[in-house]
């Protein structure tokens, strides 16, 4: 038969005080409710023109790839460019360019396709990927790739947020030049 411990024995563990859940806002009261925003449409997808000269810069860099699994997203894009003035911004997906599927591209065909476009018509999507998966925020993107692909498909950063898919056991370290 198993020793038992005293209960004076047991470690004292504080718990945090109980917070009450928010409370339930009715639906015809919701529209004007300042703890409910009901505003989705920020992360649906959009179409973004740019039109770049011989030679310019596109305002915007890209990380992501076939080789991540997590598509290709906008990892930063220069203040006054014409890409922020078009309205791209960090964390968005890139979908598409120019009707090219882009949720699942190697990275450098991306590059390719963007730099020798001279209109660029992208489908985008914003995804404030830092703010849902904070130890995946684009600073891990740039250095690490999957090393195994998890048993769920990871079609793309949001999909691996929303289906809470974050069992990835082994990740290998990439080249800081992406």
């Amino acid at each position: 038969m198993e020793a038992r411990l005293p209960y004076d024995d047991f470690p004292v563990v504080f718990l945090p005080p109980y917070e009450s859940p928010p409370a339930w806002v009715p639906p015809h009261e919701r529209l004007y409710h300042p703890d409910y925003n009901n505003e989705l449409t920020q992360f649906l997808p959009r179409t973004v023109v740019l039109k770049k000269p011989p030679g310019a810069q596109l305002g915007f860099n890209i990380r992501g790839g076939k080789a991540s699994q997590l598509g290709i997203f906008i990892s930063k894009v220069i203040p006054d460019s014409d890409a922020h003035r078009a309205g791209l911004q960090e964390g968005d997906q890139v979908l598409s360019v120019n009707d090219v599927d882009f949720q699942d591209i190697e990275h450098s065909k991306a590059v390719e396709i963007l730099k020798t476009a001279r209109e660029i018509t992208m489908r985008v999507r914003y995804f404030p990927y830092s703010k849902c998966l904070p130890a995946l925020s684009l600073l891990t993107l740039q250095h690490f790739s999957l090393g195994s692909r998890p048993p769920c498909i990871l079609a793309s950063l949001p999909d691996l947020c929303l289906k809470g898919c974050l069992n990835v056991v082994k990740m290998r370290k990439k080249s800081p030049n992406f």
